[in-house]
């Protein structure tokens, strides 16, 4: 998913701190990779010289056999970008109603692409063909012209949820059987491809790219790089989304520093997220397990979210922050917690010690 506003602002870090779950997004590039970097060939990639970038957006494209990729500074822009390739002013867009392009982009849909949106009520931000089939407009000039579905795997909001491939692919067919677009927000796309066994297998990744007529890909989040997202298209989609980044100064010069980072992520930190999906698991034992606790939703990948009958989340994250526990609010009584490679197991055990004492 694309770089989220919540996932940006963030409460302060408490001064004993022991671990950080507010989000992935805060990990710090390791060691090797600083060095990677630091040693990277680069070029002016406005003009398409950068060795580097051209290397990641190669591999990109290849993973999930599509034609061609494009390097941005964020998910939002990439996600974004889609969006107006894909559309025309007084479109439509389908997506659901937890979705990051709906919540966590400025209004973007709106103020970029002039678009409306048609938000389908799902499971955890997953919904199936019959359901896109109902939000569709007639072909009538009273309705705004339906030209887009997104989906978001995982969704963060539907707590790391991770889509069924079966379903993705109902959904795939029935748009290209109406002439509708279908883009992926792959904010933590690489948590649902380890979940799901798909990471190293060249047929898995390109059967589940060639569904998607676009692809955001983020690397900021689980693959722990400081910057980054790649979009990925057919050749004349991303020649139009080379546009669209042009005119939302997501054009960078020596950006392979980057690109670096992000190679090196591709070959050592995605495998490792597995980790993070026991990890997550710990935490939702530890909530699960809590008499103060009302609800947990189920865990698929590296978020946990968790409900609570009568105290506010804010009380909440302010009492976790004592036990030197960093979360989020995530509404009026949820809160959510986010593992990643910051982290190591004895910490996450200890922390569910913590929890297991706290009371709300």
């Amino acid at each position: 998913m694309a770089s989220s506003t919540q996932d940006n602002q963030l409460q302060p870090l408490p001064p004993n701190l022991l671990v950080d779950f507010r989000s992935d997004t805060v990990t710090q590039p390791t060691k090797a990779m600083r060095q990677v970097m630091h040693d990277a060939p680069v070029g002016d990639d406005v003009f398409g010289e950068d060795e580097s970038i051209q290397a990641l957006q190669h591999r990109c494209a290849e993973l999930t056999g599509q034609e061609a990729a494009l390097f941005c500074p964020s998910g939002t822009m990439t996600n974004q970008i889609a969006i107006q390739v894909h559309t025309r002013p007084g479109d439509e867009v389908i997506c659901d109603k937890l979705s990051h392009i709906y919540n966590y982009e400025g209004g973007g849909i709106a103020r970029n692409s002039g678009a409306s949106v048609r938000l389908v009520d799902g499971d955890c931000g997953r919904f199936d063909a019959a359901d896109m089939i109902a939000n569709i407009n007639p072909l009538d000039s009273h309705y705004a012209k339906t030209s887009l579905v997104a989906v978001e795997d995982t969704c963060n909001k539907g707590g790391g949820s991770v889509w069924d491939v079966g379903a993705l692919k109902r959904l795939s067919e029935e748009c290209r059987a109406r002439g509708l677009k279908f883009h992926l927000d792959g904010a933590r796309v690489w948590n649902a491809w380890v979940k799901r066994g798909e990471w190293g297998n060249p047929n898995a990744m390109a059967n589940y790219g060639a569904m998607f007529d676009s692809m955001s890909l983020c690397l900021s989040k689980g693959l722990g790089c400081p910057v980054g997202s790649v979009l990925v298209g057919s050749k004349t989609f991303i020649a139009d989304a080379h546009r669209s980044r042009k005119v939302m100064g997501g054009g960078m010069r020596q950006a392979g520093v980057l690109a670096a980072a992000a190679l090196y992520a591709l070959d050592h930190h995605v495998v490792r997220l597995e980790q993070d999906h026991r990890h997550a698991s710990m935490l939702e034992h530890a909530l699960k397990s809590h008499p103060d606790v009302a609800q947990v939703d189920s865990v698929d990948t590296n978020i946990v979210i968790f409900s609570l009958p009568e105290a506010t989340s804010a009380k909440v994250v302010d009492s976790f922050a004592e036990l030197g526990i960093a979360c989020f609010a995530f509404g009026p009584n949820k809160v959510r917690l986010v593992t990643h490679l910051d982290m190591v197991t004895t910490d996450v055990e200890e922390a569910c010690h913590r929890i297991s004492r706290w009371r709300a």
